[in-house]
């Protein structure tokens, strides 16, 4: 049988690791890096090009495409021609592509910037 000193001191360090517990945790999560937001390698536009250009420079990349008509496209840009953008892997028509008109085109979006942990 346990004595009452004997008791009192597990009783104490229950009562001491159920203190310190939190503050480790709370040590490890403050330890880990913020995240930070960095450049994007190859992002950018040239305002002094025209559209098929700017175009070029994103085959192979992930962009959003915006029409005259509202519509906006969104994908991987596989082939840019005189007059046609080849779009694939369209976003939410999965095992679509499109073909767009260049002179229809209002705006491109790409994403420039990321988060980094």
């Amino acid at each position: 049988m346990m004595n009452k000193n004997g008791l009192n001191v597990i009783l104490l360090k229950i009562v001491l690791a159920l203190l310190v517990w939190p503050a480790v945790l709370m040590l490890t999560g403050e330890a880990k890096a913020a995240p930070t937001v960095v450049p994007v390698k190859d992002a950018a536009f040239n305002v002094n090009a025209g559209m098929v250009d700017n175009l070029k420079m994103y085959v192979g990349k992930k962009i959003t495409i915006t029409l005259d008509s509202g519509n906006v496209f969104t994908g991987l840009v596989k082939e840019v021609g005189n007059h046609l953008v080849h779009l694939e892997k369209l976003e939410g028509k999965e095992y679509f592509d499109a073909l767009i008109l260049i002179e229809q085109i209002t705006a491109i979006e790409s994403r420039f910037r990321e988060m980094v942990r």
